[in-house]
C-alpha cells in the first residue's frame, strides 16, 4: 500500500481561481462606523459583555439586528416636566 506523506495543510505554488463563484454572504458584511454614544449606554453594553463574554461591540450589533428584524420604532415623545 503506497503511503500518503503529503500535508494537506501545505500550500500550493499555484491555484486556480477559474472557477471559483462569489461569496454568497457577501450582503451580509458589516460596514464600519463611527458612533457617538452616551457612557451609559456603553457601559450597559460592556457589563453585559462581561456576563455574556461576548465582545460589547458585537453585542451592541445583535441588538440593532434585533431591532431591524422586529421592526421596532422609538419613541419621540419627550415627557418635558411642567415649571
Amino acid at each position: 500500500m503506497k503511503s500518503n506523506n503529503t500535508n494537506p495543510f501545505d500550500m500550493r505554488e499555484e491555484y486556480d481561481f477559474g472557477t471559483s463563484v462569489q461569496n454568497p454572504y457577501i450582503k451580509k458584511l458589516k460596514t464600519q462606523i463611527t458612533i457617538q454614544l452616551e457612557e451609559e449606554t456603553v457601559d450597559y453594553f460592556k457589563k453585559m459583555s462581561e456576563e455574556t463574554k461576548i465582545p460589547y461591540p458585537t453585542l451592541i450589533n445583535l441588538y440593532l439586528q434585533d431591532c431591524v428584524r422586529s421592526q421596532r420604532r422609538l419613541s419621540m415623545e419627550w415627557n418635558i416636566p411642567k415649571s
